[in-house]
């Protein structure tokens, strides 16, 4: 099996993107106001096929509820919509959300339950949104203080009834997400040690160098792990949540973190490629690259062709020119895509150069000689 699958999508870079639950289909959002829906054919190829046009700004972000296959995507517009697949009339149908904003929606994420989904905007609010059967519509409550600036991530915890959030005021937050209308019924741990209503803040943690790009719970949810524009890798356990373990990279910024299990995490930004990071004891400690160049180096260069290149570049090689890396340019979404046994499988990362890759995880480590995952 090969380490990575690469396809581009198109030419236009790639903000997010999200699979149905067999991933037969995957939606993207660019830079345009349309969130494209493309499908996967019989040779493993997604060729586009549905376009949802219901925005009237670029859409920010998206994402697929696997288990009740509806789609949820915000935008500029201050607007986000529920996708339903009306079978009858074999199309997409939107539902308005109401969420009651006055600054442009950039996150969406689906809690694990379905029940209800979180979105982040620049009001300096997180809008977290469930279906009020009354009346037939999709209603908000707001999370707003201490937050004081622009949410750029934010992603849920196992128990469906709290959620971390990334803003641009350098803070990495956890919010209390229990909903009496939905009738949540939250147990204590070490993220919540006493029941709180909902909105309350748990937890707070200073970045103090760089707005937060990315965030998310460990599989078992005991852990958090955010990236932030520094280019910092950070992690904290609930059991000690004043003992931050912080990895201050050398690399470009980063844009988001996935888990690959409990004591590994894979990044992703401004470096083109993926990067595998290990929790040692109380250390985040670099792993290795995961984008391994199998390109076999070629022969020797004619002199007609030294010629041409010192003519159209001003040199005679193509050293420090090409990109050795799959991505051509920032990644700017990672996703688990399979887990099996606790740990992850195959995750996929979409880049600003409208491509979409699939990472093998076995394939990797068989690969990289010094991977330990």
């Amino acid at each position: 099996m090969a380490a990575k699958k690469e396809q581009r999508l198109q030419i236009a870079p790639l903000n997010g993107h999200a699979f149905n639950s067999d991933m037969s289909k995957v939606i993207i959002c660019d830079s345009s106001n349309v969130a494209t829906i493309y499908q996967k054919d019989g040779k493993g190829v997604y060729s586009k096929d549905t376009e949802l046009t219901k925005h009237i700004e670029r859409v920010k972000s998206v994402d697929w509820a696997p288990k009740s296959n509806r789609i949820a995507t915000c935008a500029g517009d201050r607007n986000a919509y529920i996708w339903n697949w009306n079978a009858e009339e074999n199309k997409w149908k939107p539902s308005l959300v109401l969420l009651r904003i006055d600054r442009a929606a950039t996150y969406i994420r689906w809690s694990p339950n379905e029940d209800r989904f979180a979105v982040g905007s620049g009001a300096r609010l997180l809008s977290i949104c469930y279906y009020d059967e009354e009346h037939d519509w999709w209603v908000s409550k707001h999370i707003k203080k201490p937050i004081r600036s622009t949410i750029l991530c934010c992603d849920w915890h196992p128990n469906n009834y709290l959620i971390a959030v990334g803003s641009c005021d350098f803070k990495c937050r956890v919010f209390s997400s229990a909903l009496k209308e939905l009738e949540d019924k939250p147990e204590t741990s070490g993220w919540m040690p006493k029941l709180s209503k909902f909105g309350t803040l748990l937890v707070e943690f200073n970045t103090s160098e760089g707005w937060v790009h990315g965030v998310k719970f460990s599989p078992s949810g005991d852990k958090l792990a955010w990236v932030s524009h520094d280019a910092s890798v950070n992690v904290v356990d609930m059991g000690n949540l004043t003992n931050v373990y912080r990895c201050l990279t050398t690399s470009l910024p980063l844009s988001s973190v996935i888990w690959l299990n409990e004591s590994s995490l894979v990044c992703g930004g401004h470096e083109n490629c993926p990067v595998l990071y290990n929790i040692v004891g109380e250390k985040v400690v670099y792993g290795a690259k995961l984008d391994v160049n199998t390109k076999k180096a070629g022969g020797g260069m004619s002199a007609m062709a030294r010629f041409r290149q010192l003519d159209d570049k001003g040199a005679d090689s193509d050293k420090g020119t090409k990109l050795t890396t799959t991505h051509h340019n920032a990644i700017s979404e990672l996703r688990v895509t399979k887990f099996e046994g606790g740990r992850a499988k195959q995750f996929s990362s979409s880049g600003m150069d409208g491509r979409l890759v699939f990472w093998e995880v076995d394939a990797l480590a068989a690969t990289i000689n010094e991977l330990k995952i």
